[in-house]
């Protein structure tokens, strides 16, 4: 299993990657204001990495459910400084969370390397060019809704089923539009137009979600329906059933897992490789 990052190629075949979370905003739901100027986003950048982020994702608009949508320029104004200063001193791997065509392409001109489209790239009709056009790594996510509205009631006839769907149009069109297929993983999405049941479901059934050959990326870190599961509102109540949930996927054969706290995490993926491959 590879992905396609521009020129280089992640090889997941044996080992899962860490895409560590870094929120320039003020109003993210775990780390909102936390990172919201340079120097403190850089130094939070650094400690991921040299806890084995291999890639940092940016986002510089909350996505939280009830969130409202921010202007291109101010997105813009967030990230981009972010993006151009780790670029100046890293090598590694950088990826801009945006559904905004205008925000992705400043991005990548900055020296971001993928994209992450939490609309899967159905919010803005640009993107698809913009992802052509710079060979970029593209996470396709499914959501049902935007954060506005996206948890007030949220309805599947069969979520998986339904996912499942999504991610195969999606592969479709967009690599009829001259993307190319290796260049795709594919994020469920968890939590984004989906109850709890819906969640768990998603997560039982993580082994047979994606396209044949496509990676998913799975972002579970934090997230509110494990504090329902747990019936705990503490935030820090969420972070080791998080790890746990890392295991799990990467034994259902999920390499890409996008989380808050990473030391912890890439420590229970090499534990179950170790397991599943030998050391």
């Amino acid at each position: 299993m590879h992905w396609k990052i521009g020129q280089q190629t992640l090889d997941l075949s044996r080992r899962g990657v860490v895409m560590g979370i870094l929120n320039v905003t003020p109003d993210s739901f775990s780390d909102g204001g936390q990172h919201d100027a340079v120097d403190s986003a850089l130094a939070h950048a650094r400690t991921m990495i040299g806890e084995g982020a291999e890639i940092i994702d940016i986002g510089g608009e909350s996505t939280r459910p009830g969130a409202a949508p921010v202007s291109c320029e101010l997105e813009i104004s967030r990230t981009l400084p972010v993006i151009r200063a780790l670029r100046a001193e890293w090598g590694g791997l950088i990826s801009i969370d945006t559904c905004k065509a205008r925000v992705a392409r400043e991005a990548l001109d900055g020296g971001a390397d993928i994209v992450n489209d939490v609309s899967g790239l159905t919010g803005d009709p640009e993107m698809e060019a913009v992802c052509r056009e710079s060979g970029c790594g593209v996470v396709v996510m499914h959501r049902q809704g935007t954060p506005e509205v996206m948890q007030l009631a949220p309805r599947y006839d069969d979520v998986v089923r339904e996912v499942q769907a999504f991610f195969q149009e999606r592969l479709r069109t967009l690599t009829s539009a001259g993307i190319a297929g290796e260049a795709l993983c594919f994020d469920p999405g968890i939590g984004f137009g989906k109850t709890v049941e819906h969640n768990l479901e998603l997560l039982r059934s993580l082994d047979r979600l994606a396209p044949a050959g496509r990676p998913i990326l799975l972002g579970v870190s934090r997230k509110s329906f494990i504090g329902r599961v747990l019936e705990s509102d503490r935030l820090e109540d969420r972070d080791w059933p998080t790890v746990a949930l890392t295991a799990k996927a990467r034994e259902m054969g999920v390499r890409l897992h996008r989380v808050h706290e990473v030391r912890p995490n890439l420590e229970a993926l090499r534990m179950i490789e170790a397991i599943l491959n030998g050391v």
